[in-house]
């Protein structure tokens, strides 16, 4: 990671990259010696599998604007997919509620039972069919799609990706030693996964096919009759099991986003990724969940029990009261205020020069324009941006924290989270669209 703006060189920017780089691994190491990974102790040694990990991108970028912010520079970071609003008040007062009851001892490792019927019922009013057993909570989403990933991969496995991803999948899957297999997706079909790019990318090794939909980072929503389509596709593959992350399934806009697992035979080969940080706000409340048949719930379980145990207590009966006290008034009301932050976004953004954003995000609250039109541009200062994460650093220069798409899988790209007051991003869309227009 690089870090200092301001009056710095290109060069010194990319010396002081290096350094933080080398600052951070080394912390995370214990290493005390040349920077190069290894350490001055034997028994300190990590492993080739963790050491091939990258750290994510939107860690990185979260850093780099912190050091900025340090210097005294005034940053808008629009690079976290992180809700602006708190959740609703019964679940915040469901947490007091628990706090001042003393609910704050261990639960059952895949969840209070009050939780996952809560879930079974929530997931029953989608058209789907999970016993409380099939349900496993855990400390967040991520943490269900690696206990997933874990449960059903090995070495030598494929593991198909449609790009643009989010950050963690290809890394979640290295991790268990499966072979990330990524496929592109075009902004003509609106990041949607065709069939046949399916049909092709399928060989006899292929183990899971993921598939985040609503998308992060593109918030392509699939219609119902596309996903039939991929349906089929797999019904040819028996065993291709497929993780459904559908964690933003509830923030959607004119196309509704439709459970995988209920397509015709779907159910007995789909995990289901979900939690409350997204559609309830609930992201420090670090609570997910998995939904699966009853073998791979099981083994995600086990999984679980030898890693963290169960998720907060707290948190558990915040999440109840999410699914069984919050109306739907108080969801649509969200994405009545996603819908405006979106469209104001895209307005903006298909005004500004080097810019392309044609096709218009149906769910999640993230926009990924194509910035591939200011390449070979020279900044103020002379540099020439010659990726996007070049107009990622440049923009973070001019007070804008973005996430360059080589994150996701696509390095003609920029992510934005709109998912922040309208007055923030009125300031962020000014400012980025002034260092634009000062391109060369």
């Amino acid at each position: 990671m690089r870090a200092l703006a301001g009056a710095a060189s290109s060069d010194q920017l990319t010396q002081f990259s290096t350094a933080f780089q080398e600052l951070r691994r080394d912390l995370i190491t214990f290493d005390s010696g040349g920077g190069n990974g290894s350490s001055s102790s034997p028994a300190m040694q990590i492993s080739p599998l963790v050491n091939s990990l990258a750290l994510s991108k939107t860690v990185a970028v979260t850093d780099k604007a912190s050091a900025l912010r340090l210097e005294g520079k005034e940053i808008i970071s629009l690079s976290v997919g992180e809700p602006d609003g708190l959740p609703a008040p019964a679940a915040m007062a469901a947490a007091h509620a628990a706090l001042d009851a003393g609910q704050v001892k261990y639960t059952e490792c895949a969840g209070l039972r009050a939780l996952r019927d809560a879930i079974s019922e929530y997931l029953r009013g989608k058209g789907l069919d999970y016993k409380p057993n099939q349900i496993v909570c855990s400390n967040g989403g991520k943490q269900s799609l690696l206990q997933a990933m874990l449960a059903l991969c090995g070495p030598g496995d494929e593991v198909i990706i449609p790009a643009p991803y989010w950050v963690s999948y290809t890394q979640i899957a290295t991790l268990c030693q499966a072979k990330p297999v990524v496929i592109s997706t075009r902004a003509s079909d609106g990041y949607c996964l065709m069939p046949e790019d399916l049909q092709a990318a399928i060989t006899p090794a292929t183990r899971v096919l993921i598939m985040c939909n609503p998308s992060n980072p593109t918030g392509a929503v699939h219609p119902k009759a596309l996903l039939e389509k991929l349906a089929a596709v797999l019904r040819e593959h028996p065993r291709v099991a497929v993780i459904a992350d559908e964690i933003y399934e509830q923030i959607t806009f004119d196309e509704p986003a439709v459970p995988f697992a209920t397509l015709p035979g779907m159910i007995e080969r789909t995990a289901i990724i979900n939690g409350f940080s997204k559609g309830p706000a609930m992201t420090g409340f670090r609570l997910g969940y998995l939904a699966a048949p009853a073998t791979l719930a099981s083994a995600c379980n086990k999984i679980q029990s030898q890693n963290t145990s169960g998720a907060s207590s707290i948190s558990q009966h915040a999440a109840i009261a999410a699914l069984r006290e919050v109306g739907p008034g108080w969801l649509a009301g969200c994405i009545k205020g996603y819908r405006k932050k979106r469209d104001y976004v895209l307005q903006r953004l298909r005004a500004m020069p080097g810019v392309e954003h044609d096709y218009t995000p149906q769910g999640a609250f993230y926009a990924f324009p194509t910035v591939s039109g200011c390449f070979g541009k020279r900044t103020p200062k002379g540099e020439v941006l010659c990726d996007a994460e070049g107009v990622c650093l440049y923009l973070l220069e001019e007070g804008v924290a973005l996430v360059p798409g080589e994150a996701f899988g696509d390095d003609n790209c920029l992510r934005i989270a709109y998912a922040d007051s309208m007055e923030t991003l009125g300031k962020a869309m000014d400012w980025m669209e002034k260092a634009l227009r000062a391109l060369k």
